[in-house]
């Protein structure tokens, strides 16, 4: 079993250091995963800090971006979907392997 990532000290708050890390996000964005390890947090709490991230950008004329999930197995696409979470299962063929949502801020 190997060892669990130890978390580099933040020197900004979570919702500071999850928008520096958007904003150098690449096209294809982030995913939940991705940023939790990138900002030392779980996964789980990523999609809340993104909804208060989300009021916080619009306020300054920015916009968070999800780039939404994807079905693997018939390709649909979850363009409609408001929650930032991964969805459990595709609506078209009940599939579970899903591509989970990407951000960004632009």
């Amino acid at each position: 079993m190997s060892p669990s990532p130890v978390p580099q000290p933040r020197a900004a708050t979570v919702r500071g250091a999850l928008e520096a890390e958007l904003s150098s996000a690449p096209e294809t964005g982030l995913t939940a995963k991705e940023l939790s390890a990138r900002v030392g947090i779980s996964e789980k709490d990523v999609a809340g800090h993104l909804e208060h991230l989300e009021k916080s950008l619009r306020t300054g004329g920015a916009a968070l971006e999800v780039i939404p999930s994807e079905c693997l197995a018939c390709g649909f696409v979850f363009k409609d979907r408001k929650r930032l979470t991964r969805p459990g299962s595709c609506p078209e063929c009940r599939s579970t392997r899903i591509e989970p949502p990407a951000f960004r801020i632009r």
